[in-house]
Formats: structure tokens, C-alpha cells, sequence
């Protein structure tokens, strides 16, 4: 396998910094951050050049905070000069050399995969078994970004890079989390575990450390698979194959290589034809209920865009445009399944020809 160095001068050069601010500021051009760095916009990139350069360069305080939507989680914020400005002149270099090394079902947070990639992976691995039984082995993985050992993090960061300067960037940001409270246990603070949510970095972190398990079920094991950051769903026509596989191979290198934990509730069932079949289950994946001949909406997301509507179905002042502004999201989702049912049920009536 051959790993790449010589990157670092391309990171820290001044082009490549600007590039880098123009990215970071997407959507952000009225943040006090980006109003504030603007105020000595090349002379705060030229210092920065030369932080990077003589490595004195340090990730700044982290902002703590909670979110509650769509579960509790600790957050973990950076100022946007000079930090976030550092990880998209990281990306810039490093993002087509981690993607190329990723598998083509590796598909959280890859430009043109995303949960519709993998949506639509999990339907052409059920046409696959067209005729046949067909079970799937589902795992998830415990409280993975706070599980996630520095350890492991640096090891996947050689894996494709060689360039002694990029790596210990790469290790400057990832020990950067330590003397943080800790996202799970709260009265602790972190150390040497831990990939902050929050930072750009971190979802192809998380990739790269899956990359060589993927490889292995895909090239060595034979198993098929999708992946959506730390879910898997695993095909196979006998459950007593996929549960030896499951013992045999997927957890031991989990538990030992990867050094995560897989949650209790891993299953293997028989997917069901569709709603009705009480013969088996749906694969509940990306937000989806996928059956042999049907693929729904999951539940909750489902409720939240019926909530909305309804909300929205009691408002004489808005506007075709508007409606369909606020249901965008789930619109997506309705008419990536089979919804039709549901849009006509609960879309307000004079709206349904310029949406359905």
C-alpha cells in the first residue's frame, strides 16, 4: 500500500489557506467570527501561514454546550479563525486521498453518497437475493464518537499519510479534545479518547478508522455490507453464517483492532416482505424502513413531519411557496419512498397539485 507524504508545504501555503477561508465561511458571512477575522483578513492568514510553518500552531479553547435534537449530545465548538480555517486547508489536500481510500459502500458524509446512496445500496443488496432467504445482521456501535481512542485515531491517520509535518497536525487537533468534559461520563474530562462532534475533521476520521474493517468485509470476508458512519447492515441468506461471521470476524476486530464496543441490541432477522408479512421485520436504516417490496419512512420522522404539517394546515396566510419551503426535508423523504398514501392524507388540499 503506498502512503503519500510531502503535503505539508501544499496545506500551509497562503493559496491554499484563502481557498480554505472561502470554504469555512459558507453560510457564516454575518457570524461575529467571520466578522471579526475579516477585519485583518491576509494579515490574520499570513501569521497563521507562519504558526503552521514553524509548528507553533495550537487548536484554540473549545465552547461546551448541549444539544437535545434528535438526542442528547455534547457539542464541541472552535472559533472560526484560526481553526476551522485550519481543517478545510487539511481537507482540501487530504479529502480525495481519504475518500479514494474509503470503500464504495462507506457512505456518511462522501460527496455524492450520502444517506441516498446508501439508501439505495440497501435496495440493490435486496434485489440481489431476489428468490433466496434473506436475513441481515445489524450492529451499532456504543457511544462511538466518545469511544473513539486517540490511539486508534493516529493509527488510521498513517494508514494512507507518510508526511511527519501533516501527522502532527493531524495529532495536534485530535489531542486537542483532552481537558474537555467528557461527552458520556460528565464529572471526567477527556483524555486521549473522544472525537469531538462539531469539528470538520472528525467525520472522515470516523471513516478512516472503519476503512481497513470495510476493506476486509468487502475483499477478505465476502460479507455484503453497507456502512453509514457507525451502522452496518449485513446480508447473507442463513443467519447460523452471518452469526459465525459476526463471532468469527466482525467483533473480534472491532472489539480488539478498533477497540470499540458494539451495543448489546445487535440482531439477525428475516426481512419481511413488506408491512403486513409477519413473517419477518423491516431493516430500519438512513431513516427508512426497507422491506423486500416496500420502503417506508421510519416513525419519527414520519411524526415530526405530520406534526409539522398539521401546524402548517392551520395557517390561512401562507403561501404555496412557503408550505413547501418548511417540508422540503421530509418532502425528500416521502418521495424517495413509498409515500404517495401519506402526502395525500395530510397535505393541505389546495396545495397537493403543486407539490404531489
Amino acid at each position: 500500500m503506498k502512503r503519500i507524504g510531502n503535503l505539508y508545504e501544499k496545506i500551509i501555503s497562503v493559496e491554499n489557506l484563502r481557498l480554505a477561508d472561502q470554504k469555512a465561511r459558507r453560510g457564516k458571512h454575518r457570524t461575529y467570527g467571520v466578522r471579526h477575522h475579516d477585519r485583518n483578513r491576509e494579515a490574520n492568514l499570513e501569521a497563521l501561514h507562519e504558526a503552521l510553518l514553524t509548528r507553533t500552531y495550537k487548536t484554540s479553547a473549545y465552547e461546551v454546550f448541549t444539544v437535545y435534537e434528535p438526542k442528547e449530545r455534547l457539542i464541541y465548538r472552535l472559533p472560526y479563525y484560526p481553526n476551522r480555517i485550519v481543517h478545510h486547508a487539511i481537507m482540501n489536500i487530504l479529502e480525495p486521498i481519504w475518500v479514494a481510500a474509503f470503500t464504495h459502500n462507506t457512505y456518511s458524509c462522501v460527496k455524492g453518497r450520502g444517506i441516498e446512496g446508501c439508501a439505495r445500496s440497501v435496495e440493490r443488496h435486496i434485489r440481489k437475493y431476489d428468490g433466496q432467504p434473506l436475513y441481515i445482521l445489524k450492529i451499532d456501535i456504543k457511544k462511538f464518537y466518545p469511544s473513539l481512542k486517540h490511539k486508534v485515531l493516529k493509527k488510521a491517520a498513517r494508514w494512507k499519510i507518510k508526511c511527519p509535518d501533516t501527522l502532527w497536525l493531524i495529532d495536534e487537533i485530535i489531542d486537542s479534545v483532552n481537558g474537555t468534559p467528557h461527552p458520556v461520563r460528565r464529572d471526567e474530562i477527556c483524555d486521549g479518547e473522544n472525537l469531538p462532534i462539531g469539528n470538520y475533521l472528525s467525520q472522515y476520521l470516523a471513516n478512516l478508522v472503519f476503512a481497513v474493517f470495510m476493506h476486509l468485509c468487502n475483499e477478505e470476508w465476502r460479507i455484503d455490507v453497507d456502512e453509514y458512519a457507525d451502522d452496518f447492515a449485513f446480508y447473507g441468506t442463513s443467519p447460523e453464517w452471518l452469526r459465525r461471521m459476526f463471532f468469527e470476524h466482525i467483533k473480534p476486530f472491532i472489539e480488539n483492532e478498533l477497540e470499540l464496543e458494539i451495543k448489546g441490541n445487535w440482531q439477525i432477522f428475516p426481512l419481511a416482505k413488506n408491512r403486513e408479512d409477519r413473517h419477518g421485520r423491516a431493516l430500519d436504516f438512513v431513516g427508512y424502513k426497507f422491506y423486500r417490496e416496500q420502503k417506508l419512512i421510519r416513525k419519527s420522522i414520519k411524526q415530526n413531519f405530520c406534526r409539522t404539517v398539521a401546524k402548517l394546515n392551520k395557517r390561512n396566510d401562507i403561501s404555496l411557496a412557503d408550505y413547501k419551503q418548511r417540508v422540503a426535508s421530509w418532502l425528500g423523504w416521502a418521495q424517495h419512498s413509498n409515500s404517495k398514501h401519506l402526502l395525500k392524507t395530510i397535505i393541505k388540499p389546495e396545495f397537493q397539485n403543486g407539490i404531489l
